[in-house]
This record gives C-alpha cells, structure tokens and sequence, in this order.
C-alpha cells in the first residue's frame, strides 16, 4: 500500500525480500496504490512489486493479488485514473486487468479483487445504516461478475475477490454466479482487528457457510495497536497518520481507551500489543489471511514475530471481556 510512495523502492523490495524468505507468500496490491493516492505515483505499488518478483525469478511461487478500483472514493475522486467514466462495467475491468498484468511484468494475477463497491455502502467506518437510493448508471453487480468471469476465461486471472463489502453485497455476488453460471468470489478483504470486529456480525456466517475466506487488512488498526500512539490524539510524524489524513478517525478517544486495555491485557500475559492482534486475527476460524501494511522493513521484522504465536483460550477470552466493554469503538 505504500511502496513507491511513503515506502520508497529500496526499503519496499527489502521488505519483500524478508517476508518471502520467512514464508509469506501472498502479496497483495492495487491498480490506485501507493498512498498517499496522487495522480503522479499512481502504479508504483504494481510496478515494484512486478520489479521485485521478476528479479528474484519467485513467480510460481507467490500468490499475486491486486484491486480494480470503482467510482468514488473516501481518499479522493481518483480522476486521473481511467477518468470520470470509471466504473466496474466491461470496459474499465477490460482495461483496468490489461494495465495491471503491464505494471506488474506478469501474464496472469492470482486473485482479481473489486477494491470497493459501486453502490454506496454507508456502515463502512460506521456504526448505522443510512439509506442512499442508487446513482442512475450504476453497475449491477451481474454485470461486474461478468465482466470478471472473463478475466478468468482468458486464462488473466485465477481466481476472484471482492473487498469492503457488506453481507448484501456478497449474497448479491454469490446469487449472481449461481444464476449465470459464472466463478465465485473466493474472498473477501475487509478491515478486521481488536478494534474492528464488525466482520463478526454478519459476515463471519457466510465466509465459514460458503467457504469465503477473509483477508484481513489494518489487523492493527493502523499502527495504533502496537501501543505506540500513548494517550495521545496526534500522529506520530512519519507515521501514515501524518501523511493521510483519513487515518487520523482511527485515534479516537474511545479507540485509545480500548487500545489501553488491549495494552495491558498482552502486558499482562507477557506479550507485545502488535504480537497479540496480529495472533487474534490470524487464528480465527474465518481468516484466510492476515495483511501486514509496513512502512518500514523494521515494522515488518516486529510483526514477523507473531506468526507462530497461537493465543490460549484464557487469553481469548479475556480479549473478548475487553472487547465487550469497548466494541468497535469509533
């Protein structure tokens, strides 16, 4: 998510080069990365991980996946990215598969997910619904799957994701392929963490019923789950905080509450706050998954540290007590 942008290409390819020699396999991209999204490093992301594998001759040995973005967006109108007639219909997908295969130098991605829906989905970052009638043009999903399945056909992509969506959204995906005939989206990347564990509500069910795995993405909430931000409400410079503006919501004061409970929770058990989210989400029933977004190969090497880490079913159940006191704060 910010290589070639706040991560430059050096420490980047540093980064892969550790993860893969520690057994991580799948690297996850898209079309409109690195943040911060501009117009003059949109690709860059694509490009060096292209780069990277490519240089190390790893192709048949890595899961590649990477998003094709929508209209909208919360971080920007993206306008310079295949115009202001960017939707999730045939051409753009057409398009947007072709661009990605050049970027990342490969001819075929692993996993092709839809990065977010072309409706408006108003529970995402938020707490209640709120009805929004749908734009005049609007894809329907039918047609989106579509357009996928032949991505799939043409033998350019493996399989097929979807990404913050909401459980009408994944129900419409999966009636949709039954009804065609068409492949199924095999997972789904939303935000799950301590903090985050809205997934749990509605679509936990259908991911372990339909076999949906979840990738999930901001397992530390940003950064504030290694405990690092205090009893602070300002970003640390340097940090994503302070280069996206839109990660700030994630220091809230009931946030920092609930994170100062996780804090001494893992402190408690002789653990790093980061160590205990990280182990959390990867060993949910659920979770096929876990996505590290590290700035630095430093971060990286300390979340390297969690992946044998299994938590007890004491400690579970006291993160569940600390979660039932502060849910999903926002």
């Amino acid at each position: 998510m910010t290589f070639g942008g706040q991560t430059d290409e050096a420490d980047a390819r540093a980064q892969l080069d550790l993860a893969f020699d520690s057994g991580i396999t799948l690297f996850d991209t898209a079309e409109n990365y690195p943040t911060p999204l501009s117009a003059q490093t949109q690709g860059r992301s694509e490009e060096i991980l292209g780069r990277w594998i490519r240089s190390r001759g790893v192709r048949d040995r890595v899961i590649v996946a990477t998003k094709v973005a929508g209209p909208g967006n919360a971080a920007g109108d993206l306008h310079y990215l295949r115009g202001d007639a960017r939707r999730l219909d045939r051409a753009n997908i057409r398009q947007a598969i072709e661009d990605s295969l050049r970027r990342l130098d490969t001819d075929y991605i692993d996993l092709y997910q839809v990065h977010w829906p072309e409706r408006p989905v108003t529970t995402h970052g938020r707490a209640r619904y709120s009805y929004l009638p749908d734009s005049a043009g609007l894809t329907p999903i039918e047609e989106t799957l579509a357009a996928l399945a032949e991505t799939v056909s043409s033998g350019k992509v493996r399989q097929l994701g979807v990404c913050n969506e909401s459980p009408w959204g994944v129900c419409a995906y999966m009636a949709a392929s039954q009804r065609q005939g068409l492949p199924r989206v095999v997972t789904i990347q939303n935000g799950y963490s301590l903090l985050d564990r809205d997934f749990e509500l509605g679509l936990a069910e259908f991911a372990m019923r339909e076999r949906l795995g979840l990738i999930a993405y901001s397992p530390l909430a940003g950064g504030t789950l290694t405990g690092k931000y205090g009893s602070e409400l300002k970003p640390i410079p340097g940090s994503r905080s302070s280069h996206s503006p839109a990660f700030l919501r994630r220091l809230s004061a009931a946030r920092l509450r609930a994170i100062g409970a996780y804090v001494e929770l893992a402190r408690a058990h002789g653990l790093e706050t980061a160590h205990m989210a990280l182990a959390f989400v990867r060993q949910q029933p659920f979770t096929a998954s876990v996505l590290t977004g590290a700035s630095h190969v430093s971060q990286l090497q300390g979340n390297l540290r969690a992946i044998d880490l299994t938590l007890s079913q004491e400690l579970v159940k006291a993160i569940n007590a600390v979660h039932d006191a502060h849910p999903n704060p926002r």
